[in-house]
């Protein structure tokens, strides 16, 4: 079985939306053995940075939050699709060819996984896409981009997926993943009434 880790790792340096230094985690030392017989730190970070999932409150004022995290959507079969030719967006016309079924969850590979600096004109999904992954009736939308979309006036890509309770995960990895079926893990940290949640995605051959 081959396991393919798809997280970005947290360090201070990381790549973070817009560069912005609020989303830049902070990792600092609140022991050592200098001051004490252990060694701790202590991380600060915003929920949106790295890899994360995406919950309504998010954009909707009366979205569920955390608290409505059902691991039986994070931990199952994914299909990921190499969508590397599109240099600008995905749209409709990308999404509608493809083998997206009922109660699928889709991870989609784009230029964004090879980029390791934070890119202005990453790669989003279209609100006509997400529409259309609505209507089929997915469960989750991946992408390898610290934002599903891109400075879209009122979110409406969020809006179009979240208003119908189907997952987001942004900021995956995927350089090393062909396209293909695979088995997920999603595992996020147990934190309650927020809008976000880090996560740990890994994802194994079947």
């Amino acid at each position: 079985m081959t396991i393919y880790d798809v997280s970005m790792t947290i360090d201070s340096m990381m790549q973070v939306y817009k560069n912005r230094e609020e989303k830049k985690p902070k990792i600092t030392i609140d022991q050592n053995f200098e001051q004490g017989s252990t060694y701790e730190s202590r991380l600060d970070m915003n929920l949106h940075t790295g890899t994360h999932m995406d919950f309504p409150l998010h954009i909707l004022k009366d979205g569920n939050d955390s608290n409505a995290l059902d691991l039986e959507h994070l931990i199952r079969p994914v299909k990921v699709f190499d969508l590397t030719m599109i240099d600008d967006s995905i749209d409709s016309s990308d999404v509608e060819p493809l083998d997206i079924r009922e109660d699928d969850f889709v991870l989609f590979k784009t230029k964004n996984s090879f980029e390791e600096a934070f890119n202005f004109k990453f790669i989003y999904l279209k609100e006509d896409a997400a529409r259309h992954l609505a209507k089929i009736g997915v469960k989750g939308v991946g992408i390898d981009a610290l934002g599903i979309e891109r400075d879209q006036k009122g979110h409406p890509t969020h809006r179009a997926l979240l208003g119908k309770e189907i997952i987001i995960i942004e900021g995956l990895r995927l350089k090393m993943v062909e396209e293909g079926n695979y088995f997920m893990f999603a595992l996020p940290l147990k934190v309650r009434d927020v809008e976000a949640l880090p996560l740990s995605v890994v994802l194994t051959s079947i």
